[in-house]
């Protein structure tokens, strides 16, 4: 339960961290030293432990959840807070449930009417908090972050899926630091080939106290309490996380940023999760 609580809060802290960190650097260029640094804790520990590297076909596994849980979805998560609140980003990534459903209807599942129902709701509250947000609309770069914080809901529904269809047989915690580690090449690469980063020694202090916030809490502390927690408590308690992440991020970041919480973004976020808990309930007992 410890270690539920820690997964609750810090990882809705994250949000913060990553609104404050793009504010003076690129995003993916943040993701990327992000991830290095978190992949190099997990991998040094268990050379030390002297562990069994991956083999065969695990690598494949590896390698395409590397690249769509942190090349695409954190990353693009990352860069969408770039663009709009922190808050908005952590309502948004909770609904990646949603994408669940959708692409096991076109797999041909049938939807239970709760399901349905679920994602009527979640619609609804998306609606309710957009509502506050309708002029913004009107701006590119608003938009623009939508879509990349969208997309990164989308790439993890299809990491998760495909992390339940083929998870590796081996060490959890060495697979997601060797994950971490081959998404910090292939963003290196990216944003070095695009010309998008920039010099290490011209990365502001506020950004680098945002990364070392992010490997510690988000990537070290709070992944090994996250997959202690999975461990160890049911899944319903386990998956409570999800809705308690972004209330964090939105009274936090209405705080530390002054970003907008009126009372139609509280009562349409309140909706959304609610939406989403019948989603997740329904699956869960599927």
């Amino acid at each position: 339960m410890l270690a539920l609580i820690w997964v609750s809060f810090f990882w809705g802290t994250t949000w913060l961290a990553s609104k404050e960190g793009v504010k003076h650097m690129p995003a993916l260029q943040l993701a990327a030293i992000r991830q290095f640094f978190g992949a190099a804790v997990y991998i040094f520990y268990f050379l030390y432990k002297k562990t069994d590297w991956p083999k065969g076909k695990q690598w494949k596994t590896i390698v395409i959840l590397s690249f769509l849980n942190f090349v695409l979805s954190n990353g693009l998560s990352t860069w969408g807070v770039k663009y709009i609140s922190s808050g908005l980003g952590a309502i948004i990534g909770a609904m990646f449930p949603l994408w669940i459903v959708v692409i096991n209807l076109f797999r041909g599942e049938r939807l239970s009417k709760w399901s349905i129902i679920g994602m009527l709701i979640s619609f609804g509250g998306v609606c309710l908090i957009f509502y506050d947000y309708l002029s913004d609309f009107l701006k590119p770069d608003f938009r623009f972050g939508i879509l990349l914080s969208v997309t990164a809901t989308l790439t993890w529904a299809f990491g998760s899926l495909y992390t339940k269809k083929k998870a590796a047989s081996f060490n959890p915690y060495f697979s997601l630091g060797l994950q971490m580690l081959l998404s910090s090449f292939l963003l290196f690469a990216y944003t070095g080939a695009t010309g998008t980063s920039v010099p290490l020694t011209e990365i502001p202090a506020a950004s680098w106290w945002s990364i070392a916030y992010l490997v510690v809490f988000g990537s070290v502390f709070t992944f090994i309490a996250f997959i202690y927690a999975l461990q160890h408590l049911p899944a319903e308690i386990s998956s409570v996380y999800a809705y308690i992440n972004p209330i964090v991020a939105v009274i936090l970041g209405s705080f530390i940023f002054d970003e907008p919480l009126t009372v139609m973004i509280a009562i349409g976020g309140t909706v959304t999760l609610f939406g989403l808990y019948l989603v997740n309930r329904t699956m869960r007992k599927k």
